[in-house]
C-alpha cells in the first residue's frame, strides 16, 4: 500500500479572494481536511463550495491526536491541514504533524500563499532584505529576556501581537530598544479597514494610548544601528 500525503495549505488572512485556485483544488481532492476550528473554516470552505469531510486539528489536541493522523496517512490517505488563516505552522499548529510525517517517509507538501508577516514587512518602510521573524512573544516566563536579547539585533525584526497586549509590548519595547527606534504596526491586512501605523516606537504607543486596539497586530521593529 502507497503512503499518503500531507498538504498544507494557506488561507486568507482576511480577503477572500486571496484564496489560490491551487489550494480550492487541493482542498476539493484529498479525503480529509484539518482546520484549526472547523466553525471559522466552514465558512471559507462553504464560500468556495468545498464538501471535503473535516476534523479538528488545533494547540489543544495535536499532540494527542498526532499519532492517529499520521496512521492514517501512512495507510494512504491524503489530507489538507489548514489553519483559520494564513499558512499553517507559521505562530499556527502544522509543525509537529509535517515534522512526524516527514520521519515516517510521508510526502509533505507546503503550497504557497498568504501569510500576515511578509504585506506588513513589505509594507513598513523597514529594511526587507534581511529580517527575523518573532511571532509571538512569550507572555510571561522569558518574555523579558528575550526582549533584552533582541536590543542588539541588527535585522529587522517581526512579530505578532493581540489588541490587549499591543501597549504593553511598545512600553517594554521602548524601556529596551529606546523610544527613538523606527517601526511600524500593521492591522487588519486585506480587510475593510486595514490600516498601517508608522514612527518611532514611543509615537506609536501614545498613538494607542489615545486610540484603543482593535484586530490582530503585525509589528515591524528596525534592527539596532550599533
Amino acid at each position: 500500500m502507497s503512503k499518503g500525503k500531507l498538504f498544507l495549505v494557506p488561507t486568507p488572512i482576511g480577503n477572500l479572494n486571496d484564496m489560490t485556485f491551487r489550494a480550492i483544488e487541493v482542498l476539493k481532492g484529498v479525503d480529509l481536511i484539518l482546520a484549526e476550528d472547523t466553525r471559522t473554516s466552514g465558512v471559507l470552505l462553504k464560500h468556495f463550495q468545498i464538501t471535503t469531510p473535516t476534523r479538528s486539528y488545533h494547540m489543544f489536541n495535536e499532540h494527542k491526536s498526532l499519532d492517529s493522523w499520521v496512521a492514517q496517512l501512512s495507510q494512504g490517505m491524503h489530507i489538507a491541514l489548514i489553519s483559520d488563516a494564513g499558512t499553517p505552522g507559521i505562530s499556527d499548529p502544522g509543525f509537529l504533524l509535517s515534522r512526524e510525517c516527514l520521519k515516517n517517509g510521508i510526502e509533505v507538501e507546503c503550497l504557497p500563499g498568504a501569510t500576515a508577516f511578509v504585506p506588513a514587512l513589505v509594507n513598513s518602510g523597514l529594511p526587507s532584505d534581511r529580517f527575523c521573524f518573532e511571532g509571538f512573544l512569550p507572555v510571561k516566563k522569558g518574555r523579558q529576556t528575550r526582549i533584552k536579547e533582541l536590543a542588539e539585533e541588527n535585522r529587522t525584526m517581526i512579530f505578532y501581537e493581540s489588541p490587549h497586549r499591543i501597549l504593553k509590548t511598545l512600553l517594554q519595547f521602548i524601556e529596551a530598544f529606546g523610544e527613538n527606534r523606527q517601526a511600524s504596526i500593521s492591522r487588519e491586512i486585506s480587510k475593510l479597514h486595514e490600516e498601517t501605523i508608522r514612527g518611532s516606537l514611543g509615537e506609536l504607543a501614545q498613538h494607542f494610548e489615545e486610540h484603543a486596539p482593535k484586530g490582530e497586530f503585525v509589528l515591524v521593529v528596525a534592527g539596532s544601528k550599533n
